[in-house]
């Protein structure tokens, strides 16, 4: 059997230990990240991760604090890997990666909308969901729109098209008639 060995390039700095060879993530990217390695290790091993009360007040607890303040940073390896796969469901059915961005809110919203017109227990509600998501800026369903077009054109060119619809005017002089 023939071995192989990469041709390795030299002057190339290597990172002092793991931590620095890692990019840095959000909170909510890194839960992403442990959750979809929970998920590959579950179906590999065709095991279910179950929880309990406890993991579900915890992550109520740490789901709250990255509500309030987007910028924390939960310790993670302190929690257990349950407390770890409740958050991030509680965290991506919500999609709490919140106010930083404006599109993600609208797109919440948006989402909220959509589910009360398919769950509205009866046509009004229904209708005003519809109507909510009608006058959503891009969807503009219910928009009355006046456009003005400015068009600028050179002094010589306004003159002249002035002077011609001056010259199309026809003048009569009427004459006031008498009242008997």
């Amino acid at each position: 059997m023939e071995t192989f060995v990469p041709e390795i390039e030299e002057g190339i700095p290597l990172p002092k230990n793991a931590a620095e060879a890692l990019p840095d993530l959000s909170a909510r990217e890194e839960l992403d990240g442990i959750a979809k390695t929970y998920a590959e290790l579950a179906g590999l091993t065709q095991t279910l991760l179950t929880f309990d009360k406890s993991d579900v007040e915890e992550a109520k607890k740490v789901a709250k604090q990255i509500v309030e303040n987007p910028k924390v940073r939960p310790n993670f390896a302190l929690m257990r890997d349950t407390t770890k796969a409740v958050l991030a469901g509680m965290l991506a059915q919500y999609d709490f990666e919140l106010v930083d961005d404006l599109v993600k809110l609208k797109n919440f919203l948006v989402n909220k909308v959509l589910e009360e017109v398919n769950s509205a227990p009866d046509s009004k509600t229904r209708i005003q969901a519809l109507r909510m998501l009608g006058e959503i800026d891009g969807v503009d369903a219910f928009k009355k729109r006046t456009e003005t077009t400015h068009i600028i054109k050179p002094i010589e060119e306004v003159e002249k098209e002035l002077m011609s619809v001056l010259e199309g005017i026809e003048y009569r002089v009427i004459e006031p008639t008498k009242v008997q």
